[in-house]
């Protein structure tokens, strides 16, 4: 049973955050707990790129960007997992250079200083050299980068289905049991070329 939290940064990708708490949900043998912590460009980003508000509507324990009384922030709280889906290059940049602005940046702090599993889903193009070198740093700190970056072997016919294929990685990067495509079996029904 993991204490999973779930950040929601203002980088485009709403989608695969949308695809992570619902599924993460349906997991409820594996999952202990699940917080959610979101910034207010991620919400905005959010409202234009799904047309709705449904970040609200989720059975999670939320909490705001500067509530540093979270339990993730701490240590002693022992989460697990630590999953920054989208990562915006602002964010990954801070956690890289070890500031801890709010309550994003302290959680990932927590998470690498206590050797746990922080996995960035990074989510821009191209990158620059400084984008780069921040995933550089959060890699040798322990940390896992996931760019967004969705695979097509499994013929995915909708937009929902291309996005799962990254949501599904990171499911298998957090080390929980999960029901999906994998190389080498017969594709799924429908997606035939």
């Amino acid at each position: 049973m993991q204490k999973i939290v779930v950040a929601i940064t203002g980088a485009s990708g709403s989608i695969y955050a949308k695809l992570l708490l619902t599924k993460l949900l349906q997991m409820k043998e594996q999952v202990a707990e699940l917080s959610l912590v979101m910034t207010d460009n991620a919400k905005q980003v959010w409202e234009t790129e799904l047309s709705e508000d449904s970040y609200g509507n989720f059975d999670v324990k939320t909490f705001g960007k500067t509530d540093f009384t979270a339990p993730f922030a701490s240590g002693s709280g022992q989460y697990n997992t630590m999953i920054i889906i989208p990562c915006s290059m602002g964010t990954l940049g801070r956690i890289a250079s070890g500031i801890s602005d709010d309550l994003i940046t302290r959680a990932a702090d927590v998470i690498l200083k206590e050797r746990r599993k922080l996995i960035c889903v990074a989510r821009e193009t191209p990158y620059n050299l400084f984008h780069i070198k921040n995933m550089e740093a959060i890699t040798l700190a322990g940390g896992i980068i996931c760019p967004a970056t969705p695979s097509f072997y499994s013929r995915p016919t909708t937009v929902e289905e291309v996005a799962a294929t990254v949501v599904d990685r990171v499911i298998d990067l957090a080390g929980l049991k999960n029901n999906s495509y994998r190389w080498g079996t017969p594709c799924p029904p429908g997606g035939e070329i």
